[in-house]
This record gives C-alpha cells, sequence and structure tokens, in this order.
C-alpha cells in the first residue's frame, strides 16, 4: 500500500513538472515582472498586497494558459526542432486533452481572479492579450510572415500596461512608453536566437527573418531595432518622467547592447548570437528595475 502512493505521489510530481514546462516559467517570469514593475510605477506609494498578488496571479495564470495552448498548437514544429523538443506534449508526456483542460481551467481562474479582485480593464486587457498570442500570433502571423515577430511583440509587451491598468484602472502615457521599450526590444532580442536557430526553422517551414531573407539582412534589422529602441528607451527621461538614475542605467545598458548587436553584425558567430540574446534579457530586466528604482530614488536635472 505505501509503495503504491508513493508511486502516486512520484506520478503527480512529473504530471506538475511537465505542465509548469508547458508554462513556460522562465519567459512568464520575465512578462510577471515587467507587469509588476508597471504597477509600482503607476502609483507614487506602495501598491496594496491583496491587490499586487492578485495581478501576479491573475496575469501570471492567463500569461502561463496562452503558454501552453501556444506549446499545444505547435506540437508537430516543437518535436522536431532541437530547442522544443523535449516540451511534454511533443514527448507525449501529456496529451492533447489534457493541456486544453489544463490550459482552460488556468486561463478562466486567472481571469476570474483579475475580474474580481483586480479590475475589470485588466481582465479585458489581459484577455485580448491571450487572444492576441495564441490566435493572432501563433495562428496566423508565425506561419505566414517574417515580420511575425514584430507585429506579434505587441502581445508580449502589454504586461506594463496591464501592471499600469491594475493599479489605476486606466490605461496612462507612462504605460504606452513602457510598453514601447518592450515592442521595440523584441525583435533585436528574438531575432538573435532566430539566427542562431534558423535551421530548425527552416526545416520546420517557420518564415522567420534569417530563413526568408538571410543573414546579413536579419543583422541589419537587429541594428536598425535597436537604435530605435534607445531612441525610445531614452523617452522617459525626455519627457521627465525619469530622472538620472535611469539615465545613466539606460545609457550604460543601452551601450553594452548596442556593442554586442555592432559585434554581430561585423563578425557574426553562433556563441556571439547567444550572448546577445541572453544579454537582452538582462538588459530588459535592468532597464525596468532601473525604472523601479528611480521612481522611489529620483534625482532631476530640471
Amino acid at each position: 500500500m505505501l509503495n503504491f502512493l508513493k508511486k502516486d505521489l512520484l506520478h503527480l510530481k512529473v504530471d506538475l513538472k511537465n505542465f509548469l514546462v508547458l508554462c513556460k516559467l522562465r519567459v512568464n517570469s520575465l512578462i510577471v515582472f515587467t507587469a509588476v514593475i508597471g504597477m509600482f510605477l503607476a502609483t507614487p506609494g506602495m501598491v496594496p498586497f491583496d491587490l499586487l498578488l492578485s495581478s501576479i496571479l491573475g496575469i501570471g495564470f492567463v500569461s502561463g494558459a496562452a503558454a501552453a495552448f501556444n506549446c499545444l498548437i505547435e506540437q508537430k514544429i516543437d518535436a522536431v526542432m532541437a530547442r522544443t523538443k523535449g516540451r511534454p506534449i511533443g514527448t507525449g508526456h501529456i496529451s492533447s486533452k489534457q493541456t486544453i483542460v489544463f490550459a482552460s481551467v488556468l486561463g478562466g481562474t486567472g481571469l476570474f481572479i483579475l475580474y474580481c479582485y483586480v479590475n475589470s480593464l485588466t481582465m479585458w486587457l489581459t484577455l485580448a492579450t491571450f487572444f492576441s498570442y495564441v490566435v493572432i500570433y501563433t495562428i496566423f502571423l508565425k506561419p505566414a510572415t517574417p515580420m511575425n515577430i514584430v507585429i506579434g511583440g505587441a502581445s508580449g509587451a502589454m504586461p506594463p500596461i496591464l501592471g499600469w491598468a491594475a493599479v489605476n484602472n486606466s490605461v496612462g502615457l507612462e504605460a504606452l512608453i513602457y510598453f514601447l521599450i518592450i515592442f521595440c526590444w523584441t525583435p533585436p532580442h528574438f531575432w538573435a536566437l532566430a539566427l542562431y536557430r534558423r535551421n530548425d526553422y527552416a526545416k520546420v517551414g517557420v518564415p522567420m527573418l534569417p530563413v526568408t531573407h538571410g543573414e546579413a539582412f536579419t543583422l541589419l534589422q537587429i541594428v536598425l531595432y535597436t537604435i530605435i529602441l534607445i531612441i525610445v528607451t531614452m523617452m522617459p527621461f525626455s519627457l521627465r518622467i525619469c530622472g538620472l538614475i535611469y539615465l545613466i542605467c539606460a545609457t550604460i545598458l543601452n551601450a553594452i547592447f548596442l556593442y554586442y548587436v555592432i559585434m554581430l553584425y561585423k563578425n557574426y558567430s553562433d556563441k556571439l548570437s547567444m550572448k546577445t540574446f541572453r544579454y537582452s534579457i538582462i538588459y530588459l530586466s535592468l532597464i525596468f528595475s532601473a525604472l523601479l528604482i528611480d521612481h522611489y530614488f529620483k534625482f532631476k536635472l530640471y
């Protein structure tokens, strides 16, 4: 009897681990992080703990559900690509039916939490973000156009707006600027990875930019979008939303990012491409951390 219970518990643990893999926790931790920063930036004081917790759970659950549906839709592609072939749907550890039930319950719970304990605006914006990612990006854009990540990046840029709406029940100019930062960051971030994985994308017929337009063109686009990103990240200071702390941090982070992409453009290598990709994740985390620190400890030039 004891051995039987141990086997059941072990099976439950394995299933739970597989379901968590479907939620893409590393990606979604950055989504929740930027949403939380958006919440703190939306108020001069502190965010009430109950509102903070409800928003984290609601946004996190819906984001995880969107990731699970993405894995469900792309299971045939994921099973072929080296980066994703270990995902539990492709390996058969979780069935499509189980994924649908899990993602539906998780997403529905998240929306319920947002509606009841945050506000209806945040719930509707989160639902729109879910639809944009799962349907517009995953089903229509990704297999149809090499600019998929540019257009579809809007859904990934929504978290600061969701956080802002959770606190203020509205969407302000500042939230739109934070949205633009992630929106402009997404192409150079993702194309650095796509260059490294271009053979995988070509094998499954996904028209990523390096596959359709080649290495040189993609590298040029990375440089151009990084320059646009730098301009956008200066907007909080130029519009007097942020002070010196943010300006100094953003200048240093942008200089490092620009150095990476220029070196990548001049002398491409898979190793440098992955270094650029990894730095881009650190970059976004630190940019939003700088926004938060500057928000509470602001030193102005004006």
